[in-house]
């Protein structure tokens, strides 16, 4: 009875133990954190802002870092690329796009950055948006402006990025063409655009 006993006692010390490893197992096989998770940061811009965000993100989190270009030249001239931008917002045109993004289905955070067109997302970003699917991925929209907010811009990421976990955007003021002031994030006040983007993702958890 006794030897029973010891071999029965065993045997359940043994499951217990592949019980725990499998345990163990699953939890390791759960999507990934933040930590081990791969990261693409994507992002738009005409005069610099936007990819000045990009950047510092970049330097916080690590990841790729990819700029969405069209496959035809924008308008250099700002009064020609608001009409040019206004028409195709209007007209609902989504330009080509020389970016393409390989192995998007292997990251697992996305940061997509865009400026404030016209109130709305530039029509580049919402191609980009329409070529890929998002649906499992954490999504974290970032955005730079001229002074008059964010507009629709995390909106549309939202809605263009079905089926993923779309986070709290950050949006910050960046420069204002019709003042002349191109590239505003640097300097000084590049380090207080770091410092703010530290704070939000402190409190998004992604850090």
């Amino acid at each position: 009875m006794k030897r029973i006993i010891v071999i029965l006692t065993t045997i359940g010390a043994l499951i217990a133990v592949f019980i725990g490893a499998a345990i163990v197992r699953n939890t390791n096989e759960k999507e990934p954190t933040m930590k081990n998770s791969k990261t693409l940061i994507v992002y738009y811009s005409r005069t610099g802002n936007t990819k000045a965000v990009a950047e510092l993100i970049q330097e916080k989190v690590g990841g790729d870092l990819v700029q969405i270009e069209t496959k035809e030249a924008r308008p250099a001239n700002y009064q020609e690329e608001v009409a040019q931008n206004e028409q195709e917002q209007t007209e609902q045109i989504v330009p080509e796009l020389k970016t393409n993004v390989a192995h998007f289905d292997s990251y697992d955070r996305i940061f997509i950055g865009a400026p404030t067109w016209n109130m709305a997302l530039p029509q580049a970003v919402t191609a980009f948006l329409s070529e890929y699917d998002f649906a499992g991925k954490t999504v974290v929209p970032f955005n730079t402006h001229g002074g008059y907010g964010v507009g629709s811009v995390f909106s549309q990421i939202e809605k263009g990025t079905n089926g993923a976990d779309v986070l709290e955007g950050i949006s910050i003021k960046g420069g204002e063409e019709t003042k002349g002031v191109l590239l505003a994030i640097k300097g000084n006040e590049k380090n207080k655009v770091s410092n703010k983007i530290d704070a939000w993702l402190k409190e998004i958890q992604q850090q």
